[in-house]
């Protein structure tokens, strides 16, 4: 009995594992992911997949529905979030579950050739933190 309990317990980590770790990520998907609290229902767009060597997969993602406090928007809001390059930690650590698919975000492109550009010439690179904190970090930036 007692050696059925220790291996309960040893396989639930696996039976909540969230569906991100289960799927590949491609283009096009849309996903839930760990939000702030004030952020809930917004989604991640995968816009875009590169491979670099050092750092392997870099995935160009939209972030919508989110609340962002920026005092330079007209109403003092931004929900939009149009291009974030990140790791697969960070989808990992973050996505929650494939919720459709959709074109890319046109307004990612802008941002990613700015990164991109700055990246070729070794001065951008990637997020691998959660989704929830760049969104954090997206806000203060705007704001100071």
């Amino acid at each position: 009995m007692r050696r059925n309990i220790l291996v309960l317990i040893a396989l639930t980590p696996l039976a909540t594992m969230t569906e991100a770790l289960s799927q590949e990520f491609k283009e096009g998907q849309v996903w839930s992911y760990r939000t702030r609290s004030n952020d809930q229902g917004s989604t991640l767009l995968i816009n875009k997949v590169e491979f670099d060597a050092k750092l392997g997969s870099i995935f160009h993602i939209s972030v919508n529905g989110v609340k962002v406090k920026n005092r330079r928007a007209p109403n003092g809001i931004t929900q939009d979030l149009p291009h974030f390059p990140v790791s697969r930690k960070t989808l990992e650590d973050s996505a929650l579950k494939l919720v459709g698919t959709s074109a890319p975000n046109p307004d990612y492109r802008e941002g990613h050739a700015t990164w991109k550009q700055a990246f070729e010439a070794g001065e951008a690179g990637i997020f691998t933190i959660p989704v929830a904190e760049i969104v954090d970090f997206i806000e203060k930036t705007v704001n100071q």
